[in-house]
């Protein structure tokens, strides 16, 4: 059993191993080097093939729901802080621990400090905690995709229909959301990062120059085409 420190701790830890990157390196590449230049699932489907680009996002939700699942069920005690939150002291551990290892995943330890952008690390942590507003997320990233082939932009439409989905079910659909007070603004905090980490993602979008991902029938890899 551990002190709450120690629980976020290993949480970053967990969350900044460099999956894309280990995953290139058994192909002989550093994904830094090709494609975005991002080390995340998205540019090994472009790099490497949509089966291992698709393996290495699972493995980077599995992050996050490891941390606010497993590792966060080792704390022992009362947490070090009062907890003015309608949450119980797990939940806050959970939130605690998904957000390091999302934080090791946007700044991994394991790799200078430049990881990914911590979209699937963030959603496994956020399935646990509000599974409704996860699937909307994803059900608003797959529809900007099909309709843009913008993999940053479907990222950022999801990043910011997480919060809209929490605020308009409370207020207006009257879904009595436990907690809500306090996970609206976490949401718009974890929102707000995810925005951050595609901030060059944000001035290609505005110049025209991001890349766009379109799958080939006779391949297994997609192909990207300037905008």
């Amino acid at each position: 059993m551990l002190p709450v420190a120690i629980i976020a701790v290993l949480s970053y830890l967990i969350g900044s191993i460099p999956t894309s990157i280990i995953v290139g390196r058994l192909r002989g590449i550093d994904i830094r080097q090709h494609g975005s230049g991002n080390a995340g699932g998205t540019n090994v489907i472009r790099v490497l093939g949509w089966k291992l680009g698709v393996a290495v996002i699972l493995m980077d939700m599995a992050k996050g729901l490891l941390s606010t699942m497993i590792i966060a069920r080792m704390m022992y005690g009362s947490i070090p802080f009062e907890n003015k939150t309608p949450f119980d002291d797990f939940t806050v551990v959970q939130i605690i621990a998904g957000c390091a290892a999302i934080l090791g995943h946007v700044w991994t330890l394991f790799a200078g400090f430049r990881g990914g952008k911590g979209i699937a690390t963030a959603g496994g942590m956020l399935i646990g905690i509000a599974p409704v507003e996860v699937a909307v997320s994803f059900g608003v990233f797959a529809i900007v995709l099909l309709a843009s082939h913008y993999v940053s932009l479907g990222s950022l439409s999801a990043a910011v229909a997480f919060p809209l989905t929490m605020f308009c079910r409370q207020n207006f659909f009257f879904v009595e959301i436990e907690g809500y007070h306090t996970l609206i603004f976490f949401s718009i905090a974890i929102s707000l990062l995810i925005v951050y980490t595609h901030r060059s993602n944000i001035q290609r979008l505005l110049k025209g120059t991001e890349n766009r991902m379109r799958f080939s029938r006779r391949r297994d890899t997609p192909s990207i085409a300037g905008s």
